[in-house]
């Protein structure tokens, strides 16, 4: 037998399905107007020709340290580019203090089969050096596809997994390395004090010894030469990348400056900054 509704319940449920529908848009709408990056205030912005990417800070910090290490050993870009996919593999850039059996930092590198002691393989300086110094050693590896150069070093079980990162190295070796000027960006909650300010010394562990330089002066600007244009964005965008963890306010150079009480907005012109020198405060 057919069930037959009275006018009042068939307008009913009409008025139900409108509000629901109503309801999913709306709430669809309001997803689709919220950027969940930007939720957490603070982030790094990674733009190049080549595309752009993401960061947390954290992983911002050590792939500036990455590319001041590579500096530092006058590596090509090429090997950067390798460390970036690897690390971005093994660890999403972050130095963990864990990981398969004994693995541990950036690389994944394990003390068991000689990379160092876990604490000196936490340290992303430490651990980019021990992965270079075995890069290096790799016959021809600046020819070699990406990811059996990686596995050369990192004897992992399944190498070719480095192989899907390498635009994004790529993309991070652009900017970090400094080639391309104004690449990169963060931006974090204004601090309610001045950490340089404290008298505190500078913060443990270093983030780079190779640079340790840009945060000798606590609590005073400090200004650095740069041989080159690529040296100076090399320097700046280190800075960038720590000036949440050293309470940095501005950088400049070569007619750009960035603030962090406008980090968002990247860098903007300033025909004041000079041309030769990174200045920090």
């Amino acid at each position: 037998m057919r069930r037959r509704f009275s006018k009042g319940v068939i307008a009913i449920l009409v008025i139900v399905t409108m509000l629901a529908v109503a309801i999913t848009v709306g709430v669809f709408t309001l997803i689709n107007r919220v950027t969940p990056f930007r939720e957490t205030g603070e982030g790094c912005r990674i733009t190049t020709p080549g595309g752009t990417l993401d960061l947390e800070i954290d992983q911002a910090q050590v792939a500036a340290v990455i590319a001041a290490v590579a500096a530092r050993r006058k590596l090509p870009e090429r090997a950067v580019v390798i460390a970036y996919a690897t690390g971005i593999q093994e660890s999403k850039l972050l130095s963990l203090p864990f990981g398969d059996r004994d693995s541990v930092g950036v690389f994944q590198q394990r003390p068991s089969q000689g990379w160092g002691t876990p604490k000196q393989l936490i340290d992303p300086v430490y651990a980019t050096g021990k992965f270079f110094s075995a890069l290096v050693k790799v016959k021809g590896y600046l020819k070699l596809p990406l990811h059996e150069a990686a596995q050369r070093v990192q004897r992992s079980a399944d190498g070719s997994a480095y192989a899907q990162h390498e635009d994004e190295g790529k993309i991070l070796a652009a900017a970090f390395t400094g080639r391309v000027p104004r690449a990169v960006h963060c931006w974090f909650p204004e601090p309610t004090s001045t950490p340089r300010a404290s008298g505190t010394a500078t913060p443990k562990p270093p983030a780079d010894r190779a640079m340790r330089g840009l945060v000798h002066a606590m609590g005073a600007s400090a200004t650095f030469a740069a041989a080159s244009s690529r040296e100076g964005w090399l320097r700046a965008s280190w800075s960038v990348a720590h000036a949440q963890k050293f309470g940095l306010r501005r950088i400049r150079y070569s007619g750009q400056t960035w603030t962090s009480a406008d980090g968002e907005a990247g860098w903007k012109p300033d025909t004041t900054a000079p041309a030769g020198r990174v200045e920090i405060s």
